[in-house]
């Protein structure tokens, strides 16, 4: 064990509130690492500025004028394990903006084959860029990035976490908020609904990060509906019960529930993080799949998401009904993600007064 691995393991130790002080940089958002870094002010600000930048862009000169806002700057997205939606939609964000931007999407064709230490590796990104992007299946590698660079380096740079593990996926939170939002702008706001969660809820870090967010309205209502062994995790059970939003636990079947929710979320089975070989196929799921057969079921103003990648939790004829809003979600992602790199940098209030 190194020194700087001695250093992060007390780092690791310290309360969140105490951790999130070092993703900021004069009281603002500098890093964007975990759900619980973000209060509503920030959520309905990145909101603005998210429909402002799809206003915008609507037109060749408004998209010519975006491209102007950070020009002057690149982006690193290192994205350690495999990815299409949050890596496109990432890049493209970046593009909108006008940041230049470089990749690195398979570890083998980086000096960590060599040898090279996580660490160098990100102390070599920021020598070249103004803003790294991490995608790692390592449990807090981004956290790890951060804190890096913000403490031990003289070219602190901003880390964005693109998906952690099975811990926090915080990009993708703000996104399914900003759905959640849109969606309901008409029906009274994100306040007062239901929103069930449904899957693999033990690893899946879209349900984990999305109900840290859930402190930031108020009566919000969680259902967690998965078999036993894919139940959400003790943390953030705690993290509900301390913050007093109310949620329930359904072990049986997702038919059960549906009329109660106004948002559905699913989310596939992540056998990629199976801790035993198997574990993932010796445990029946089928009680937990969206049918054709359960429309009849959901409230008429209720919508459908999930996070993607989609297997069979989802049946695809449910496409065509218009409560499915995913592929709008998917959407959603990097016009979010600009507005929030938009927020990072502190250029956001440009894009409002255009």
């Amino acid at each position: 064990m190194t020194i700087l691995d001695e250093r992060f393991r007390k780092f690791e130790m310290l309360p969140n509130e105490e951790k999130i002080k070092c993703f900021e940089l004069n009281g603002r958002l500098f890093d964007m690492i975990l759900s619980q870094q973000l209060n509503r002010q920030v959520l309905d600000d990145i909101y603005k500025i998210t429909n402002r930048l799809r206003t915008i862009a609507k037109s060749k000169a408004g998209s010519v004028f975006l491209q102007t806002v950070l020009c002057h700057k690149r982006a690193m997205l290192y994205f350690a394990q495999p990815s299409s939606r949050t890596f496109l939609s990432f890049e493209n964000a970046c593009h909108i903006l006008g940041m230049k931007t470089s990749e690195i999407r398979d570890p083998s064709v980086s000096s960590e084959v060599k040898g090279e230490s996580y660490d160098d590796s990100l102390r070599t990104f920021s020598s070249y860029t103004d803003l790294i992007i991490i995608r790692h299946k390592g449990q807090n590698m981004a956290e790890r990035s951060a804190w890096l660079l913000n403490t031990c380096t003289n070219r602190p740079v901003p880390v964005i976490n693109g998906g952690s593990g099975s811990d926090q996926h915080p990009t993708q939170a703000i996104l399914d908020v900003y759905t959640l939002q849109r969606s309901f702008e008409d029906q009274g706001g994100l306040e007062g609904k239901t929103i069930l969660m449904c899957g693999d809820l033990k690893r899946g870090r879209t349900v984990r990060s999305l109900s840290y967010l859930m402190k930031n309205f108020e009566g919000v209502r969680i259902i967690y509906a998965a078999p036993k062994i894919f139940q959400m995790r003790e943390d953030v059970c705690s993290f509900l019960e301390r913050h007093n939003i109310p949620y329930v636990v359904e072990l049986e079947e997702l038919e059960k529930v549906l009329p109660e929710a106004d948002a559905i979320y699913m989310t596939r089975i992540q056998d990629e993080h199976d801790e035993y070989a198997g574990e993932s196929k010796k445990t029946d799921s089928s009680r937990f799949m969206l049918k054709v057969s359960h429309l009849a079921s959901l409230r008429p103003n209720a919508i459908i998401m999930h996070p993607f990648p989609r297997r069979d939790e989802i049946d695809v004829a449910i496409d065509a009904d218009p409560r499915a809003m995913y592929w709008r979600q998917e959407r959603n992602g990097m016009w979010s993600r600009a507005a929030l790199i938009a927020y990072i940098f502190n250029v956001h209030q440009q894009i409002m007064d255009y």
